[in-house]
């Protein structure tokens, strides 16, 4: 028999624990409110489990849940595992559900967001989307890569990525009673052939030849691309630039966090081109329009595909991506301006943490040379 009754709780108010006995304790906030708490001790290891609110949960209800607790610690079961179980296991799909809502927040864009979706319900969901998470074993995974291990391999490796996150998250919150065998999975799959290079990258001694070919014509693909081109942005970067992150008296471009890949402002320095070409863009500009670049839906960017697009028409194979490397390449052999000049220019992550430290500036004055003389050799190709 306990020591408490059920007067005992209602009355009780001031700030504590009341013991039950068996490790149940009615606890006492300063605030007023109460709660029920189970204290279980095995093995030298002590775990406190909350049992509800004391206005919801009554005494006989809580004596009840702390006797299971306790009967699945001395049976070795983890009660937090068990009581997840009894609250209903979801299925991958629903797990995925909850696992983008909790990430949300933190990506940069919702295209982020659109990719998880598309690639596990095309690859994932018609295998394991209707398993529940703690039924999901290490082969069901490896059918679901093998089919395209070989044959869409950058494809599978971002598969098994969030496939792992997703069942990371289950065993986090208790929905499996061990991690997602993820190395072992990969271990099982044969080696995937090696890509070749990055992105297909135009030599660099080709660039300047293609830009007068690129200036033939005019229109918001071409004075985008040209723009990458002379600041060597991502095409992200400059799809998604609007007019209030330009103060052309400066020559300035900051393009803010949310849109960086390391999700740190980036402050471009900008040559007489690439102001030309802003200015040009607010001359086409259709009433408040805010993007510099606005595709086919005025109040939607461009897609990428319509730069590559644009490559293609003009019988490139190279692509958007590559020019970055092409700048790079140019600064390495045919200037001597410093590598961490151009890995600022290009707004790479500094990886050496000692290095990093001593770099705390941007550079930006170096980097504005740099960027003049790369407008330079763009135009006289010397």
């Amino acid at each position: 028999m306990g020591r408490l009754s059920a007067s005992a709780v209602k009355a009780a108010t001031r700030p504590g624990r009341l013991g039950d006995g068996d490790g149940l304790y009615l606890v006492v906030k300063p605030s007023g409110t109460k709660s029920w708490m189970v204290r279980v001790q095995k093995s030298g290891t002590r775990r406190d489990f909350g049992l509800g609110s004391a206005s919801k949960v009554s005494l006989a209800i809580a004596r009840e849940r702390a006797r299971e607790i306790r009967t699945w610690v001395e049976l070795g079961l983890d009660p937090l595992f068990e009581r997840r179980k009894a609250q209903g296991i979801p299925t991958f799909r629903e797990a995925t559900a909850k696992v983008l809502a909790q990430h949300r927040s933190t990506w940069r864009n919702e295209k982020h967001e659109q990719q998880w979706i598309r690639t596990l319900e095309a690859y994932a969901f018609p295998h394991i989307g209707n398993v529940q998470v703690n039924e999901i074993t290490g082969p069901m995974i490896r059918n679901v890569l093998a089919e395209i291990w070989l044959v869409k391999p950058e494809t599978a490796r971002r598969v098994r990525q969030r496939i792992g996150t997703v069942l990371d998250w289950a065993y986090a919150s208790g929905y499996r009673d061990s991690e997602a065998p993820m190395r072992a999975i990969s271990k099982g799959l044969p080696r995937q052939p090696k890509k070749e290079g990055h992105y297909a990258a135009m030599p660099f001694a080709d660039v300047p030849k293609f830009i007068p070919r690129l200036r033939e014509r005019e229109s918001y693909s071409r004075l985008a691309l040209e723009f990458a081109i002379l600041t060597a942005a991502r095409s992200g970067e400059v799809r998604h630039a609007v007019f209030d992150e330009f103060d052309l008296e400066a020559k300035l471009w900051t393009i803010p966090p949310e849109r960086m890949k390391a999700n740190r402002e980036h402050v471009v320095p900008l040559c007489e081109r690439a102001v030309r070409i802003v200015e040009r863009c607010a001359e086409l500009r259709i009433r408040d329009l805010p993007l510099v670049f606005p595709g086919q839906r005025l109040r939607k960017p461009m897609s990428d595909m319509t730069l590559t697009k644009l490559l293609r028409e003009m019988k490139e194979t190279c692509t958007v991506h590559g020019f970055r490397s092409a700048f790079r390449d140019w600064v390495s052999e045919e200037t001597s301006h410093q590598g961490e000049v151009a890995e600022a220019a290009l707004a790479h992550a500094v990886k050496d943490k000692t290095e990093a430290a001593y770099r705390r500036g941007n550079l930006l004055e170096k980097r504005r040379a740099l960027m003049a003389d790369w407008a330079d050799y763009l135009r006289t190709g010397k």
